[in-house]
């Protein structure tokens, strides 16, 4: 099998809900996620695993335990590390790719409703 060019807007086009990570591929136990977000998340951290936000639209802030928010647009990206208590924050819809190993649970260790512990490919 040859491998496809994946066009990422296509792929957004085919959800609308937030906060419900879809995989769009995967590559050395790592998957690449794309989401939408809107809202506050919950407060949570990775113990195993560091969490990489790339912004694809919109604008993103994520809070950090004892740092400054960091505010992402366009383009821009933030790998948070392990262990560090973060909450993302969309004032309006963004659009987001994630890029983290398979085991990663979206809600980390603040299990919620909007935990998602099987994920859709598209």
């Amino acid at each position: 099998m040859s491998p496809k060019p994946i066009k990422l807007s296509d792929k957004l086009s085919l959800f609308s809900d937030h906060w419900h990570p879809r995989i769009v591929a995967e590559l050395n136990g790592q998957q690449v996620k794309l989401a939408k977000l809107l809202g506050e998340f919950e407060w949570h951290s990775h113990k195993q695993e560091d969490e990489l936000f790339l912004v694809i639209e919109g604008s993103l802030e994520i809070e950090l335990e004892n740092a400054p928010t960091a505010k992402l647009g366009p383009g821009e990206m933030l790998v948070v590390p392990r262990g560090v208590q973060h909450r993302p924050v969309a004032k309006e819809e963004v659009s987001v790719m994630l890029f983290e190993p398979s085991t990663t649970v979206n809600t980390g260790d603040n299990p919620s409703d909007r935990t998602r512990d099987e994920l859709d490919w598209i």
